[in-house]
């Protein structure tokens, strides 16, 4: 039966990948059926990643602010290019910096749920995702809209169904250029400039953000970039390279000009070690 529903060239990539093991095969064997059983749920729990469209339209997005320094800087650096971003902020935050969220919902840009203090959903309980969510929900009131980015990108099956419960649309990303980690502005610059296409959901940071506990963040070969000029620096020069061709608006707005593409986003990376 089995070497009915595999091919030879199956056989050989699981040979190639290691020692042959009934798990291992049942794995490959049953993919297909899994991939059919994800496409009735696909639009209840699948995750957005990006938009299909020919529309020249794409979606900046900004995790972890708002930040008292950079993210002023950034919405001028938006007002001058005549775009629009959505931001993701953590609660904490947007409670200490109120004045912030006020200029960024008035200046036209979106407003998400990115949790009150950064942990990572997979890690923590079903009880903490709630209240994670429910914080942060008040802290962005009444600006908030039923968006939200899990922290680190990292999501299961669990921690997606808390978002669905509670009402929240998971919005991911289809272009990464690292700008966490990455201190050379003019490369983020040219990553952006390469990969950013119509319909694409760009994330940034305007700021940096990590839990305080190890067990709730996921260990990182990189050091994160605190100084987010780099980041300032690659966004100004995507906007002034891409001005004419492609215009830069909120994702509810992205949502408007075509089909959001869902997609089964299951990410998790292991924890940081007790220090």
């Amino acid at each position: 039966m089995i070497r009915k529903l595999t091919s030879k060239k199956e056989w050989d990539r699981i040979r190639r990948d290691g020692p042959i093991t009934p798990r291992r095969v049942a794995r490959y064997v049953l993919r297909p059926v899994q991939r059919l059983a994800w496409i009735p749920v696909r639009p209840f729990l699948g995750t957005v990643t990006s938009v299909q469209t020919r529309v020249p339209v794409a979606s900046l997005t900004f995790d972890d602010g708002p930040h008292p320094e950079f993210t002023p800087r950034l919405l001028d650096i938006l007002r001058r290019h005549g775009a629009h971003g959505t931001f993701f902020m953590l609660g904490q935050s947007a409670q200490k910096y109120p004045e912030i969220v006020r200029k960024i919902a008035e200046a036209g840009h979106a407003i998400g749920n990115h949790t009150w203090d950064h942990p990572s959903f997979p890690l923590i309980s079903a009880r903490e995702r709630h209240r994670q969510l429910r914080a942060c929900a008040d802290a962005i009131t009444p600006y908030g809209l039923r968006l939200f980015r899990p922290p680190y990108g990292e999501q299961n099956l669990l921690s997606r169904l808390t978002a669905a419960r509670l009402g929240y649309q998971v919005i991911m990303f289809s272009v990464d250029v690292g700008d966490f980690c990455e201190p050379d502005g003019d490369r983020l610059a040219r990553l952006l400039i390469q990969h950013t296409r119509p319909g694409s959901i760009i994330v940034l940071h305007d700021s940096v953000a990590w839990h305080a506990s190890p067990c709730h963040a996921p260990k990182l070969d990189r050091q994160p970039q605190t100084d987010r000029q780099p980041m300032l620096t690659a966004v100004d020069r995507l906007l002034e390279s891409l001005s004419g061709s492609i215009r830069f608006v909120t994702v509810t707005e992205l949502f408007q000009y075509g089909r959001p593409r869902r997609e089964k986003w299951i990410k998790v990376i292991p924890s940081r070690p007790r220090p």
